[in-house]
């Protein structure tokens, strides 16, 4: 099901952080409001209704978090936090306001851009705009196969081609146990003159993404294959 390109609005009364985040932004295919004050950002939002804001805490008209209620005046917009302010009590109560991430500065333009598509991706999934049949889900481990999106406790987890194909083969699987010859067969399409090695080096890649949440989803199943599935205690 193909999407229509989202818009983002940034909001930030740094120029230099703004102009970063709308080139990159707008590199990746988003379309790109900015604001640098909050009563900018207030009319932008009732101008242009974006499907994302990207909010800094401290604007020199309002703080993020007075602001917040304001954007969602006229609908849910999902809002990213941008600050320098890393304390735990400002992520909390950025959070328990309703945001939906907090990222702090300074930050990789990758992280930015992956919690952009992840936020949007959840919001356009609880609005019935992502067709729930490209989707492959198991426990908290989420696949959209024609988006290409991997993500994990909202957190987005990114993939490389053969990574992203081994799990789609394991999440179509979920539950059952699956030799080592089948993965070669169904992931790679041939084999590797029965050279196994080549599957435990992938599944080791894939579970240092996947498996840093809790609890752990891929299985060894000894003198077999793997599992993707919930330890014993927790099926």
């Amino acid at each position: 099901m193909a999407e229509f390109p989202a818009r983002v609005l940034v909001v930030d009364d740094e120029p230099a952080i703004v102009e970063m985040l709308s080139v990159s932004l707008r590199f990746v295919g988003y379309e790109v409001d900015t604001a640098l004050t909050g009563t900018d950002a207030t009319r932008a939002v009732a101008a242009h209704a974006p499907d994302l804001v990207i909010l800094d805490v401290m604007l020199p008209d309002a703080t993020g978090f007075d602001l917040l209620g304001k954007l969602r005046s006229s609908g849910p917009v999902p809002v990213i936090f941008l600050t320098a302010r890393d304390s735990v009590e400002d992520r909390v109560r950025g959070l328990t306001l309703g945001g939906d991430d907090y990222i702090t500065k300074p930050f990789s333009l990758e992280e930015v851009i992956a919690r952009v598509a992840a936020v949007i991706r959840r919001s356009r999934l609880a609005q019935g705009a992502v067709d729930e049949a490209d989707l492959l889900s198991y426990a908290d481990l989420t696949m959209d196969e024609e988006g290409h999106e991997v993500w994990r406790q909202g957190e987005t987890i990114q993939l490389s081609p053969t990574e992203f194909a081994l799990l789609r083969y394991l999440l179509r699987n979920a539950g059952r146990v699956l030799s080592r010859d089948q993965i070669l067969e169904r992931v790679w399409h041939y084999d590797f003159s029965g050279d196994s090695a080549v599957v435990d080096s992938y599944i080791r890649h894939l579970r240092r993404k996947v498996d840093i949440f809790d609890p752990p989803l891929i299985e060894t199943v000894r003198g077999i294959g793997y599992s993707l599935r919930l330890p014993r205690h927790l099926r």
